[in-house]
């Protein structure tokens, strides 16, 4: 007979596809919409329940977060459930978070949208 945690690996690693480029664990289940603060997130049911994928597997797999503690998405990518490497998931205090995701915006503000370099207006 199959374990709790099994079955919840099941269930999850049956909605994920690898991406062999990035690494990234990408869930192809619903989502938490494309509007909002807290768009573009894995999200599934779970007794009854809808919860964060990411945080979900973690948690099944290491355990409770601490209560000062968040998961930070490192690889960037709200879809990426791969608990098993800090390049893609970290346990981080709400400040680590915030910073990371600031120096991100930053970085990517630094950058045109296609890859190039950033779009300048030349009337100004």
């Amino acid at each position: 007979m199959m374990s709790r945690r099994d079955r919840i690996r099941e269930k999850i690693m049956a909605r994920v596809r690898i991406d062999e480029v990035s690494g990234c664990w990408i869930w192809t289940g619903p989502t938490s919409g494309t509007k909002g603060r807290g768009a573009g997130y894995a999200r599934m049911s779970l007794g009854g329940q809808t919860v964060a994928v990411h945080i979900v597997l973690w948690t099944n797999e290491h355990g409770y977060i601490p209560g000062k503690k968040e998961l930070d998405h490192v690889c960037r990518n709200r879809l990426c459930v791969r608990y098993d490497s800090e390049d893609h998931l970290q346990l981080v205090t709400r400040k680590r978070n915030i910073l990371r995701q600031w120096e991100a915006r930053k970085a990517a503000s630094q950058v045109g949208h296609n890859g190039g370099p950033p779009m300048v207006c030349e009337e100004a």
